[in-house]
């Protein structure tokens, strides 16, 4: 049978790669729903390379805009709104959800599809990182089965041993180790990090991503969210992680067994390596990648994390002991990077809105979906006052200069 497939967040870089590994296994699986946020362009390319059952968008203009251009593809339903995504991936005529838009936007259908039973490719952090009780327990209820495509956790996953349903047995397990390239920023000290530019932070050294991931994994911050995602999936607490820099991006993550034994995944920093792992599971998937050469790549080096230059891993850290703490810390991650990016404020200037969220919103851990969603607003809503008046006080600064 051919695997229905929902991609989520089709028109970014998760669905980019998920789509090239489909494509190349026209005989297993088939694109049955690409939904995006706003991209027409990108979304009719897509649906006439693929023709998927419904194309979905999050904006209702765009959806207009894209139904008026696909009149033609008389086989492709163009559909707007959550609900509507909800009932799609939760319906049977889907088998498996890749979980790839960015952001809080992409929590509510994950929830649907693990409530509904599907297999979850996952690459929504917020899913984990905002909502982790919730989803795990929507994963067990629904009888889902959960994959991790973030290459660090799938890297993981590959090492330990599993049951039917994908989950992991961790009895002989001492310790896993999450390894973070370290980002373009690596060395630097926090004083020469001041006046660096959108640009700067979005061009990284190893991998092609979106602008909000790159500026995430040049703070560090990814490795806090990436840290509370592996307590989640993997029944750790943060002291039975460690982080290393790997800057070659090679050795993917780690895990140390009671024995003395280190499993490594190793392989090209290529998305498609981990989506092809999660789609062909328990099988192994032709993913297009190139193989990996050693003695071409010659050396690999591991360091500690300097988290006084990125302080954002520490304040992760800190966040996760505290309930629905890791919810704030990723919402008002969010509105910096976004007013970053927008050059509202500096880079060193991300982790004090962080900061300040986590201190001034009442924290406590959600128990439902409205419940992470009125958290995630009191946390944007402390985050952009802070932006606000980081952003008065520069203007101020400079006027006097």
């Amino acid at each position: 049978m051919v695997r229905q497939i929902a991609v989520l967040g089709a028109t970014g870089s998760i669905g980019a790669s998920t789509l090239d590994v489909i494509q190349r296994h026209p005989d297993r699986y088939r694109a049955a729903v690409l939904a995006a946020n706003r991209s027409v362009d990108e979304m009719e390319r897509l649906c006439r390379l693929h023709v998927p059952g419904h194309a979905v968008m999050g904006d209702p203009d765009a959806a207009s805009a894209l139904a008026g251009r696909l009149k033609d593809l008389t086989s492709t339903e163009v559909v707007s709104g959550p609900a509507v995504l909800d009932q799609l991936v939760s319906a049977p005529a889907v088998d498996t959800v890749v979980a790839g838009i960015v952001g809080f936007a992409g929590l509510r259908p994950t929830l649907s599809a693990a409530g509904a039973g599907k297999t979850i490719l996952l690459a929504n952090k917020e899913a984990l990182v905002s909502a982790g009780g919730l989803f795990m327990d929507a994963v067990k209820r629904g009888g889902a089965t959960l994959l991790p495509v973030d290459s660090e956790h799938n890297a993981m996953h590959q090492c330990l041993p599993t049951d039917a349903s994908g989950r992991p047995h961790m009895a002989n397990v001492e310790k896993i180790i999450l390894t973070a390239s370290g980002g373009p920023f690596r060395g630097r000290t926090r004083a020469s990090l001041t006046e660096v530019t959108p640009e700067e932070a979005c061009a990284h050294p190893n991998w092609s991503m979106g602008q909000k991931i790159s500026v995430d994994s040049a703070t560090l911050a990814n490795k806090g969210l990436e840290l509370a995602e592996a307590c989640w999936l993997f029944d750790r607490t943060p002291d039975q992680i460690d982080i290393v820099v790997h800057p070659q991006s090679i050795v993917h993550s780690m895990i140390r067994y009671c024995d003395g034994s280190v499993l490594a995944q190793l392989g090209q920093p290529d998305m498609r390596t981990p989506i092809a792992y999660c789609l062909g599971w328990p099988d192994r998937l032709e993913a297009g990648v190139a193989p990996l050469d050693l003695v071409s790549t010659g050396r690999l080096d591991f360091e500690a994390p300097d988290m006084t230059a990125f302080p954002c891993l520490a304040l992760a850290k800190r966040a996760i002991s505290q309930p629905g703490g890791m919810c704030v810390f990723s919402a008002a991650n969010e509105v910096a990077v976004a007013a970053f990016l927008a050059s509202e404020i500096r880079f060193t200037e991300i982790d004090v809105v962080i900061a300040s969220a986590l201190e001034t919103v009442n924290l406590l851990e959600p128990q439902s979906l409205d419940a992470v969603q009125a958290l995630d607003k009191a946390a944007r809503s402390a985050a952009g006052q802070q932006v606000a008046q980081i952003v008065s006080l520069n203007a101020h600064q400079e006027k006097e200069l």
